[in-house]
């Protein structure tokens, strides 16, 4: 018999603003405890030492949180020049300090020059798993691992201030893009080496920067709800908490979207294909959002026969 799941079934997205200095997967856990959530996941770690929007999936929106993790990103990001460390961050050891004689124009030609498509090796101090354990475990004890390289796309890269040694810059990327190997890079193409300072995603896919709440304000919310003794497993005790959750439907919005009609629809989530009207146009494998009468059913896929198969189905209770 399956363990039931403490806690709320409940779904949907929240978007945090991570804080400095707290892991993704502590404030997966606080956020996961302050709506008392059954299920909880991330989408993508951020460094501790890294700040910014960390979209958290609840529930059956845990299901989509892949196509957030392989959305674009954008990030401010301060790159200190003259120095390497062992990380290409703040949290690394020092390991080769160099004067600092480029122009403002030297500097913006390098960075100009990652744009587009290219190959990046991930850095040894990334989560990036190996055997099973990610790289930064390996590096911990002095041990390189080969890495492959991998392709990215730097779709655009605005400097906004260079002021002494530092450089504020915009990157807005693809997944799989590692801000301190392009600072490192960067920094090695000018000569004099360059680590990351400041680090601070601005936005993951489309969502807008203005709905992202800290991990304080979602306990202080909390904790009003257990200082009024309300019952921590009635979702009209979160009402307030469950207002600010986007639908999962959000994480998904770049897939062409399908309409089933009833009946169909009632076979799809049984996990049987089905025709649709609107897939009979789309060519197989399309990754697409099913709805009927403006629910949202999962994600399928267009078969060979056109028909609509399901991938991921969202099981309501």
């Amino acid at each position: 018999m399956a363990r039931k799941r403490k806690g709320r079934p409940i779904d949907g997205i929240v978007l945090i603003d991570k804080p400095l200095g707290l892991s993704s997967n502590d404030a997966l856990q606080r956020v996961k405890r302050a709506y008392n959530a059954a299920k909880a996941g991330h989408t993508g770690a951020l460094d501790p030492l890294a700040t910014g929007m960390l979209p958290i999936c609840l529930g059956e929106a845990t299901k989509f949180s892949q196509f957030l993790l392989d959305a674009d990103k954008t990030y401010s990001v301060t790159a200190t020049l003259g120095v390497r460390t062992t990380t290409s961050d703040a949290d690394g050891e020092i390991v080769e300090t160099k004067p600092v004689d480029v122009t403002a124009t030297q500097i913006e030609d390098a960075c100009s020059s990652f744009l587009g498509q290219s190959k990046q090796v991930p850095s040894m101090f990334s989560a990036l798993k190996h055997q099973g354990k990610p790289l930064y475990f390996y590096a911990r004890q002095g041990i390189d691992v080969p890495r492959e390289a991998r392709d990215i796309t730097i779709f655009a890269l605005t400097i906004e201030r260079i002021e002494g040694n530092e450089v504020d810059m915009l990157v807005h990327c693809s997944k799989g893009t590692y801000i301190r190997s392009l600072v490192d890079d960067i920094g090695q193409l000018l000569g004099c080496g360059a680590f990351v300072s400041r680090l601070h995603r601005t936005q993951v896919a489309d969502y807008p920067a203005q709905n992202v709440i800290t991990v304080d304000a979602l306990q202080a919310m909390r904790q009003e709800i257990d200082k009024q003794e309300m019952d921590p497993l009635d979702n009209h005790s979160f009402a307030a908490m469950d207002a600010l959750l986007l639908p999962m439907d959000s994480a998904v919005l770049s897939l062409p979207s399908v309409e089933l009609d009833e009946e169909s629809a009632k076979f799809f989530n049984n996990g049987n294909p089905v025709f649709s009207q609107s897939s009979l146009s789309m060519a197989a494998e399309t990754q697409v959002r099913v709805y009927s009468q403006s629910l949202f059913l999962g994600v399928g896929f267009i078969d060979n026969d056109c028909k609509v198969a399901p991938k991921r189905l969202v099981v309501r209770i």
